[in-house]
């Protein structure tokens, strides 16, 4: 595998529901799962690198949805957020990096153009916690074209914590700001 260390003090943005009582909480996909945690594994946090992407992660989620965005209630609000220092995760964004953890140069989408599964992604993910690291940095799969970035977090220990910086950014802001 090849690893990255994340740059200390750079701002993530996490898309989480306004009645959420900590949009920081890793626990979630703990229980739940998400694209590199299978259900009942280990706490991740779900991050994305830009604006663009955040906004990618709703249309996925409304894919085949007879709802548009703004019809959202509640609406979805934006978190900056930022890691604790010296973080080391996978690389799962270069053509190398994506190789080196199995999966196709042309992921998010396999050579069918078809998304590549969830389960193939959370068995990467285990392997890469359990080797120590402390995520995955990957391209979106809510972007087919491999332009968006992600960072699957996983933290160390209950008392690794992500921290807010700001106040929540209501939808009507992020959504329509370019």
């Amino acid at each position: 595998m090849i690893t990255e260390r994340l740059r200390d003090g750079r701002q993530w943005l996490r898309v989480a529901d306004e009645a959420w009582s900590d949009p920081l909480d890793p626990t979630y996909a703990e229980t739940h799962g998400g694209r590199w945690n299978p259900p009942r594994s280990f706490p991740v946090l779900y991050l994305n690198e830009d604006i663009d992407t955040a906004r990618s992660q709703i249309h996925l989620m409304l894919e085949g949805q007879p709802v548009d965005p703004e019809d959202l209630d509640p609406p979805f609000v934006l978190v900056t957020a930022t890691l604790p220092r010296a973080q080391v995760v996978a690389d799962a964004v270069t053509d190398v990096g994506l190789e080196a953890v199995g999966l196709p140069r042309t992921y998010p989408v396999d050579e069918s153009r078809a998304r590549i599964p969830r389960e193939h992604c959370q068995a990467i993910g285990v392997a890469m916690h359990d080797a120590g690291l402390r995520g995955v940095h990957c391209r979106s799969a809510a972007t087919l074209d491999g332009s968006g970035r992600e960072l699957a977090w996983f933290p160390a220990r209950p008392s690794s914590k992500a921290r807010q910086v700001g106040d929540s950014v209501p939808f009507p802001e992020w959504w329509g700001s370019e």
